[in-house]
């Protein structure tokens, strides 16, 4: 089964911004996880700081960009992985292995799928947000009904849509924080969000302006948001 881990954590200066010091050494940790996770991550990517995101927003028909992510919190998602695992007991395996999260806590969502293109540079995170207590059942009919307009969507993008991928309700997701080597387990998204994660996709696009426009085709549920967040280059 895959597995969404999201990365969320306060901004903290340098540490954020990609060619700096204290970020390639991040980057540094990180390689050695994903050495030790190896073919278990499928998927996944750092995040530019959010002063490049942008929420976007159908409402009535209107749509809406504001500048800066979806957020309820000082904790924004700074990256993100996919992985590859038996069961959700193999996935905390390797989320509480994931480094330098002690100030901020990660999301775990089984997906229903997950499709993915070769990609390495000029992409964009497009986080899918619904209310919470929006979402339906995997098989249900009110679930084959909403699948239809994503896949026109990805038909309509074609290239531009390099991966992307839908998440099982909240009852199954997990909220992981570790401090000192403790884990910390919760049932559930994080507790204060309003706004859940229900999808994700990666775009190609070779600006801010040209992932809004394909960001403004996803299609969300009338109190919906799609976070847009750059990513960073391998």
């Amino acid at each position: 089964m895959k597995y969404l881990a999201l990365l969320a954590e306060p901004e903290s200066g340098p540490a954020s911004i990609p060619g700096t010091p204290e970020f390639e050494e991040s980057v540094a940790h990180h390689a050695v996880f994903d050495a030790y996770a190896g073919p278990a991550i499928v998927g996944g990517g750092a995040l530019h700081p959010v002063a490049e995101a942008a929420t976007v927003r159908n409402t009535g028909g209107t749509p809406l960009v504001t500048d800066g992510p979806f957020a309820e919190s000082n904790e924004v998602v700074g990256g993100f992985y996919i992985f590859e695992a038996d069961d959700v007991d193999a996935a905390l395996d390797l989320v509480r292995r994931i480094p330098d999260m002690d100030n901020g806590y990660i999301e775990l969502w089984p997906m229903v799928e997950w499709f993915s293109t070769p990609h390495s540079a000029g992409c964009w995170l497009a986080l899918l947000r619904e209310p919470a207590g929006s979402a339906d059942d995997p098989g249900t009919p009110a679930w084959d009904e909403g699948a239809a307009a994503p896949a026109r969507f990805t038909e309509a993008a074609g290239s531009a849509v390099r991966a992307g991928g839908a998440l099982r309700p909240p009852a199954s997701a997990t909220t992981v924080r570790t401090k000192g080597g403790e884990v910390m387990l919760t049932d559930g998204p994080f507790s204060e969000s309003t706004e859940i994660a229900n999808g994700l996709y990666v775009l190609s696009a070779p600006d801010r302006a040209t992932a809004v426009g394909l960001a403004l085709q996803i299609p969300v549920g009338p109190r919906g948001c799609v976070e847009l967040r750059r990513m960073v280059d391998e």
